[in-house]
């Protein structure tokens, strides 16, 4: 897939400082990249409605980290996905009496620009799960040859070839199964929680014929109405949806790469499981650390498109919204925090945007290098942007204030550079996205 353009970041003087990120699988701190690369895969988007500000704010949080590391003197490669054919964008394109593909089209091209207005750094791979399919077929096949999947039969399957059934992975080969999510881990599932959960996340553990409830579908085999491709000994079908992640990670970065990262909700199964799928392809390499950022809600409640409790980025932007507000409403919270998005939050914001802006169009402001120091220092910090943002606001104070004065009411003493705007605007820039 054809990614959005991407912003030109500038160069700032000297270099940052390791990334330490939180080992969602451990809770602890890690320096997952130490150099000289760095290699990133976050999931996409599922193309059935427009881009939220749950989305948005995992997308900025990712964002923070590719260029922290890109100031830390890493070379980045980050992958992603789009889920442009899977249960939901069928269910709404046929509520909505749209063909499905146009509507993920849409969709994706909406999502492009709401990024490239965000001024988010697309990823380098950027493949949708149509376009990985003779890829997933293979790695399905190769699974079965090994003994790590196997055929429940599918009777409503319009291929009645009784040799064929759709795939599951057989989840009792994979011993590292539950290192992220499962008792021990900061997210604590034991067997009947992850049941639970898997149910809720688009899981089938009452499927009968299945060796496991836990086990996840590889492969569906083609049912009335719905979009199939050739999957060669597997029937005509459509892969399922962790294998998809899988296969796009391992042929995008290569096997093991070093964060693995999304939404929260993606913890158990997506990300359990994906990883689970990747070990056994590969004997046993996946992602080094995983990173999950916090839920958006709205009137008390996540923001998701099955509840239909959205903030859209369009809709903000098509009001007028600037979306460097809209960005720095973001990084006012921290990536691993849940928050709520209010009138409030975003009032703050742009008054901070306003405020900075202002501190930027004098001449000349309060000497600079220690905020740069501050900015690197905070985003290395586990991408810490509230302080980031704090060590900015309390530059901006300084120079509208004219605190550093040559004792006359002139602002040419000591403390006074009259390069210190150009040097702010750049690491906001660079570090943070926020363009002024």
């Amino acid at each position: 897939m054809l990614t959005w353009p991407a912003p030109q970041i500038p160069a700032l003087p000297g270099r940052g400082d390791p990334v330490r990120l939180r080992d969602s699988a451990t809770g602890t701190l890690v320096v997952p990249a130490d150099g000289p690369t760095a290699s990133l895969y976050v999931c996409g988007i599922t193309p059935y409605d427009a881009t939220h500000l749950g989305h948005a704010a995992t997308y900025v949080a990712f964002d923070v980290l590719v260029r922290a590391w890109r100031d830390a003197g890493l070379a980045v490669r980050y992958a992603s996905n789009v889920t442009d054919v899977d249960d939901p964008l069928l269910e709404r394109a046929a509520a909505t009496g749209r063909d499905w593909r146009e509507l993920a089209a849409e969709q994706v091209a909406l999502y492009g620009e709401d990024m490239a207005a965000l001024g988010v750094v697309p990823p380098d791979v950027w493949t949708g799960a149509v376009e990985s399919v003779p890829a997933v077929v293979a790695a399905v096949e190769a699974l079965l040859a090994a003994g790590a999947a196997y055929r429940v039969p599918s009777p409503d399957a319009l291929d009645d070839d009784p040799a064929r059934g759709d795939v599951y992975a057989d989840l009792a080969v994979d011993p590292a199964f539950g290192a992220l999510a499962g008792p021990g881990t900061p997210a604590g599932l034991d067997a009947a929680g992850m049941r639970a959960v898997f149910a809720e996340r688009g899981g089938d553990p009452d499927r009968p014929g299945k060796r496991s409830p836990l086990d996840p579908l590889l492969w569906r085999r083609e049912r009335a109405g719905e979009p199939a491709w050739d999957g060669g000994v597997l029937g005509r079908g459509r892969p399922g949806w962790h294998i998809e992640c899988a296969v796009i990670a391992r042929d995008g970065l290569g096997l093991p790469f070093d964060v693995q990262g999304g939404g929260s909700d993606l913890v158990f199964p997506h990300h359990e499981m994906s990883s689970s799928h990747a070990r056994v392809l590969d004997d046993g390499a996946s992602a080094r650390t995983h990173l999950h950022t916090g839920m958006v809600g709205l009137h008390g409640e996540k923001m998701s498109k099955s509840k239909g409790n959205l903030v859209l980025v369009s809709v903000l932007r098509a009001r007028g919204v600037d979306p460097m507000a809209v960005r720095l409403a973001i990084l006012a919270h921290r990536y691993r925090d849940d928050w709520e998005w209010t009138d409030e939050v975003l009032a703050t914001a742009q008054e901070r945007l306003a405020r900075w802006r202002d501190a930027l169009g004098g001449n000349g402001g309060a000497e600079a290098s220690g905020t740069l120091a501050a900015v690197r220092a905070a985003v290395a910090d586990d991408l810490d942007t509230p302080t980031a943002l704090a060590a900015v606001d309390a530059w901006a104070e300084r120079t509208s204030a004219g605190s550093a004065t040559d004792g006359t009411g002139g602002t040419g003493g000591t403390g006074w550079d009259e390069g210190a705007p150009g040097l702010v605007a750049r690491t906001i820039d660079a570090l943070l996205g926020v363009r002024l």
